[in-house]
């Protein structure tokens, strides 16, 4: 019966794998919650039932179980464990008693795809203008303003931007080529007069003289600085300049994206502009306000 085959499984997890604690225990539970709705599943079919044939329980059941969390409003992650629970715990039967598995087939459910926090046009100014200290002419504080106005100016990944060297600015033409980013595809892309001048102050600045092969944006003792970095002294002049909470890098991106499309720009212009192999990938990444959206029928639309 099924509540003893858990244990037995739960049992046989920890002794071979070594499992932690609490993946054992988090199976368990898992398997038990499904064990239950079998149960609450056979009630309604008027079955007055005590346990559950492990053997009696086919796909449909398990794709049924996970329709109806999703019907309660489960996280994708709450879900997608459960299922990987018991896909493990019909493996185990299969090497055990050699039933196939009822849930093999079954896909886990995709991640939910989050929109990052975005800032909106007056506080990335209050963010970019944001002085952390009366003296904000040191290397380090140069070099912050630098990674900020080129993060929104370009609306580059944090990566792109730590993996930028001198060579890669054209300052002349106010662009800058991003080799080799995601998708494995070179692009150019535009950059503004506030974030092309912070980077000259920070060449300037700079404590170990630049070089034209040599990384942007470093530490102070010259060397690349990481995108961990980065993430970090973003988040302290959020903090410091009082600016939505959580925005990360990404977040910056995403608001340059928004902003750009908010104020007129074309979604193919900003899918080359991000780098989106797909466009439907800039759909997602942008929002418009529905107050765009309404002056935007009310300039185009004959009769309104």
């Amino acid at each position: 019966m099924m509540e003893a085959e858990v244990e037995a499984f739960a049992a046989a997890l920890k002794k071979a794998s070594r499992a932690a604690d609490n993946t054992v225990t988090n199976y368990r539970r898992d398997l038990l919650a499904f064990r239950s709705f079998m149960l609450e599943r056979a009630a309604i079919l008027g079955k007055r039932v005590d346990e559950i044939d492990v053997a009696s329980i086919t796909a449909d059941h398990v794709r049924s179980y996970l329709a109806e969390l999703m019907k309660n409003k489960a996280a994708r992650a709450t879900v997608q464990r459960r299922l990987s629970a018991i896909k493990a715990f019909f493996r185990y039967r299969e090497t055990t008693v050699g039933a196939a598995s009822p849930a093999r087939s079954i896909r886990s459910p995709k991640n939910e795809r989050r929109l990052p926090s975005i800032l909106q046009e007056d506080e990335v100014r209050k963010l970019l203008e944001f002085s952390p200290a009366p003296d904000d002419s040191t290397p380090a504080a140069i070099r912050d303003r630098a990674i900020f106005e080129t993060l929104y100016s370009s609306g580059l990944r944090v990566g792109e931007l730590v993996g930028l060297d001198w060579r890669d600015i054209d300052e002349e033409l106010g662009m800058v080529m991003i080799r080799a980013g995601k998708g494995n595809k070179d692009r150019l892309v535009p950059l503004g007069e506030p974030a092309l001048d912070a980077l000259k102050k920070w060449k300037t600045a700079m404590p170990i003289a630049w070089e034209h092969d040599g990384p942007v944006i470093t530490n102070l003792r010259g060397g690349r600085l990481t995108t961990r970095s980065v993430e970090m002294i973003l988040q302290r002049r959020i903090e410091a300049a009082g600016a939505t909470a959580g925005v990360t890098p990404h977040g910056l991106r995403h608001s340059f994206a928004t902003h750009m499309l908010g104020n007129g720009a074309d979604l193919r212009s900003i899918q080359e502009m991000l780098g989106h192999a797909s466009l439907a990938t800039t759909q997602r990444y942008t929002h418009v306000s529905v107050n765009h959206l309404k002056e935007v029928y009310r300039r185009a639309f004959p009769r309104v």
